[in-house]
């Protein structure tokens, strides 16, 4: 089990400069897990309850504890629609802290940020989890964290920062002027090139293919998919499209998680993909050395979705 996280209001240590270098790393005990290494993912959610995100959020609750949830990954837009001012905002309370309030969401929270996260104080986000509630961990706008698995095994996650790689967000209330793409993707090529561990996964932002073939985003796709073939990353987990999608390209599974509260209509999917149109969700996740077994979710609690991934030699 994860060792309980501290309470509201209090400090969480870190290593020393970790935010500065974008580079933090964390592992949970190996001892006395369960056979799998298990955890939940949601993104696009911050609505103030609105949109099916409270019932939603009860939802996840309830599927977490019942699949031993570790800990909750949030792929990005974690307040509509301007961000947070700072980290005495009012939507940290209506739109996270009296939202998500299952035991089981209750553990450590690893946040990314998303373009609407960019409209706001990005700041406050990174500072939050020292400053407020110790669950919230956003260290730096990309870090890496390891984990052992319940065999054993080793698990590398790559939560990467997609907004500044989006050209057409310059100039506007998207405040990603002055961020270094070229640092951050030889950061993630270092750190792919050096991990030995059994599994190296991307989380971003923004999708770089989706199975309906509208939203993918050519900047990423000419950025990130040659570091993954490369380092042979076989998962890309992201949200922004406000639904779920699926689809596999040369090898690497690319996982759209952007259905938390408001969803957007979504086409037919194409290239043996997979869509669900008007459907909240989130995704559940069990590993092992050799699998990553993924579901997303719906509102009712039903599998809409899922496969069975097999771990790249």
């Amino acid at each position: 089990m994860t060792p309980p996280l501290l309470t509201r209001r209090t400090l969480l240590v870190t290593a020393a400069g970790a935010a500065a270098s974008g580079l933090v790393a964390r592992t949970i005990p190996a001892a006395a897990r369960a056979r799998t290494h298990n955890f939940v993912m949601i993104g696009d959610w911050g609505r103030r309850g609105h949109y099916e995100q409270t019932a939603l959020g009860e939802r996840m609750g309830r599927v977490a504890a019942d699949h031993g949830s570790l800990y909750t990954v949030s792929v990005g837009d974690n307040f509509y629609d301007d961000g947070v001012t700072s980290v005495d905002d009012p939507q940290w309370r209506t739109s996270f802290e009296d939202i998500y309030t299952a035991d089981s969401l209750k553990s450590r929270w690893r946040v990314i940020l998303g373009n609407h996260d960019y409209r706001g104080d990005v700041d406050a986000q990174l500072k939050y989890g020292q400053a407020v509630d110790s669950r919230w961990y956003l260290p730096a706008r990309y870090y890496v964290m390891r984990d052992q698995l319940a065999d054993g095994s080793t698990a590398d996650f790559f939560y990467i920062d997609t907004n500044p790689f989006i050209s057409r967000y310059r100039g506007t209330k998207v405040r990603i002027d002055g961020q270094d793409t070229a640092t951050q993707l030889r950061w993630l090529e270092q750190g792919l090139a050096t991990s030995d561990a059994d599994w190296k996964i991307v989380v971003g932002h923004h999708p770089v293919y989706t199975a309906e073939g509208r939203f993918d985003e050519p900047e990423l796709i000419a950025a990130i998919p040659p570091l993954l073939k490369r380092h042979r990353v076989t998962i890309y987990v992201n949200g922004h499209i406000h639904n779920l999608q699926y689809i596999e390209r040369d090898g690497i599974h690319y996982i759209n998680n952007g259905a938390g509260s408001r969803i957007d209509p979504v086409g037919v999917a194409q290239r043996g993909g997979f869509t669900a149109p008007e459907q909240h969700g989130f995704m559940t996740v069990a590993m092992t050395r050799d699998s990553f077994d993924f579901a997303f979710v719906g509102l009712a609690g039903n599998r809409l979705f899922g496969r069975q991934i097999p771990r790249t030699a």
